[in-house]
């Protein structure tokens, strides 16, 4: 170590508390000046940045100025997502590749133009000669979603035109990120494997007739085997978290970078960085964490009283990771029920009985029966709040043997459907650069020379 390092590392503790000293704002500064933080309006809407056609999140009413509960409801282009996911189910088909369809062009896509746009996906799953060897597996990453950005940004370079921001470049580019990432994905995880955890890693050849959620499944089981069920379970997962709306923070990220101009991968690299947050798509490993750690200190199960004081000791910051919050619990927007979480934990239900994961599938209930309860009683909160989609997304791929670390990729490769349907509906019609004010808090102070400052 240098001295230099050594200085910094003894130091830092030192500097943190220097740092302090002269930062930070008082809370009133915020309600005096009228600074809507994160966003947000007083009653926790989020503030009016833009138009968009792709989506519809819908989770309370205003009624004379006041937000009345309601239940939750997710459109993708005017058509309501339970549609799409019944649809599917009732003609036992995959319906991924349908709805980036949707959330892209705007329409519902005839048979004939659904099989050319799989094709096209299918042609693209294959990735750039040589760009696993060079930016994949030599430079290998602990964390999947930053090997996700690093890679998205390497494919700039791959590309022949990849600064025109003309719609049909763009689209051009969506479509190939659309089904090349699910490939990074998966190889990414191989290679972690090999590097970290010191075991094996396999990559099978690409089969192009495949679904995406089926090329998925393919890629990390080592016997290339899954049933169709599996598949088609995990097509249902990625439908649901395809597209939620312009204001939600990787997608406005994406709009942000967009309306300054830059490239397609820059905007969708931002847009992984933002959704790899444990506050945004991160939540659902969280969520897992959580409901392991109750699972070791809960004897009963089934036993409501154990379960509420051991829910109540992490709001206390007794147990947890000391932040205090419940994860997988309230939302921005929904109120009195997530839409997403209420598919998924109907989906759950029947899939636990063939995983022989009932008791666990109980307890994941208990905990979204008792946890409004709780907030309520310990924090003395009137917010209504319900489960949402990273609640029960983790413990559905835990049913499909999908590793943890899995998680929050799998939630990036299915929500870049509607990440480049919103960079391409900015770069079209957004017309002006996202620049909002922040009000300065500085005040004028004369400059000092070196030999006159104190400590």
């Amino acid at each position: 170590m240098t001295a230099a390092a050594g200085f910094y590392n003894d130091k830092l503790t030192e500097l943190c508390d220097e740092y302090r000293r002269y930062n930070g704002f008082n809370n009133q500064d915020y309600l005096t000046y009228g600074v809507k933080r994160g966003l947000r309006n007083p009653d926790g809407t989020g503030v009016m940045a833009g138009l968009t056609n792709i989506c519809n999140v819908h989770g309370f009413m205003i009624a004379d100025g006041e937000r009345i509960p309601d239940e939750g409801k997710l459109t993708y282009r005017g058509y309501d997502v339970n549609d799409i996911i019944n649809a599917c189910v009732e003609e036992n088909r995959f319906g991924f590749e349908e709805t980036a369809w949707l959330l892209l062009f705007g329409s519902l896509p005839d048979e004939t133009h659904l099989t050319r746009f799989k094709d096209i996906l299918g042609h693209y799953r294959e990735l750039p000669h040589n760009f696993a060897e060079d930016m994949i597996m030599k430079l290998p990453s602990r964390d999947i979603m930053n090997k996700l950005a690093h890679s998205v940004l390497g494919l700039y370079t791959f590309d022949e035109n990849p600064d025109d921001t003309s719609l049909e470049n763009t689209m051009r580019q969506s479509i190939q990120l659309l089904a090349s990432l699910p490939t990074i994905m998966t190889y990414a995880y191989q290679v972690k494997r090999r590097a970290f955890d010191k075991q094996s890693m396999f990559f099978h050849p690409i089969d192009l007739s495949l679904s995406t959620s089926e090329s998925i499944l393919r890629a990390l089981r080592f016997d290339t085997k899954f049933t169709d069920s599996e598949a088609k379970l995990l097509d249902l997962c990625m439908i649901l978290h395809a597209e939620h709306g312009g204001g939600n923070n990787s997608t406005f990220s994406t709009r942000v970078l967009s309306s300054s101009g830059t490239d397609t991968y820059s905007a969708i690299a931002a847009a992984i960085g933002s959704l790899k947050g444990p506050r945004h798509g991160g939540a659902n490993l969280r969520v897992r964490t959580m409901m392991n750690e109750l699972k070791k200190s809960v004897e009963d199960w089934q036993d409501e009283e154990q379960v509420y004081n051991h829910l109540a000791s992490i709001i206390r910051k007794e147990k947890g990771d000391g932040t205090g919050l419940i994860y997988g619990f309230g939302h921005a927007v929904y109120t009195l029920s997530d839409p997403r979480a209420v598919i998924l934990k109907k989906t759950a239900a029947k899939i636990a009985e063939e995983k022989n994961m009932i008791a666990e599938f109980e307890l994941y209930k208990l905990v979204e029966k008792l946890t409004p309860k709780v907030m309520a009683e310990i924090k003395n909160s009137s917010k209504v709040i319900c489960a949402n989609v990273d609640f029960y997304s983790g413990f559905v791929y835990d049913m499909l043997g999908i590793p943890s670390e899995m998680f929050t990729p799998l939630f990036a490769v299915s929500r870049i459907a509607g990440w480049c349907a919103h960079r391409m509906e900015e770069v079209t019609y957004g017309g002006r650069i996202i620049r909002p004010a922040y009000r300065s808090m500085v005040h004028s102070k004369k400059y000092m020379p070196i030999a006159q400052r104190t400590e």
